[in-house]
């Protein structure tokens, strides 16, 4: 699937958790996931269907982990989000693979879109 097939779709689910070490330990043994580490504070997970990764960069997110949104143009993603009444959290910023930008619905719940460029 091409990444515009996939602009503004969910892409990624991040963990913030306090062991990474563990965390694989737990998700390996109880769902059969793989591992690919990133350095010491992120690792990224397979369940043969989604990606995702667990990362000490942050505080542990009692209310889940975090649902990340692939967008294909993200300024226009981040406007979209504000005209519908979503909160910027933290504005567009650069990663080693990107940039992303982290909001809240109108509910509260704090999401991220990311862009290859």
């Amino acid at each position: 699937m091409s990444r515009k097939e996939n602009d503004r779709r969910i892409d990624y689910v991040e963990f913030n958790v306090a062991d990474i070490a563990a965390s694989k330990a737990f998700y390996g043994s109880a769902f059969g996931w793989t591992f690919t580490d990133y350095g010491p504070e992120y690792c990224e997970f397979a369940d043969g269907r989604l990606t995702g990764g667990f990362t000490t960069l942050g505080p542990v997110r009692s209310g889940g982990p975090l649902v990340i949104i692939y967008a294909d143009r993200i300024e226009e993603a981040q406007a979209g989000v504000e005209a519908a009444g979503g909160k910027i959290v933290k504005p567009i910023y650069a990663f080693p693979g990107g940039r992303r930008f982290h909001f809240t619905d109108p509910d509260g719940y704090e999401l991220a879109v990311w862009s290859e460029q």
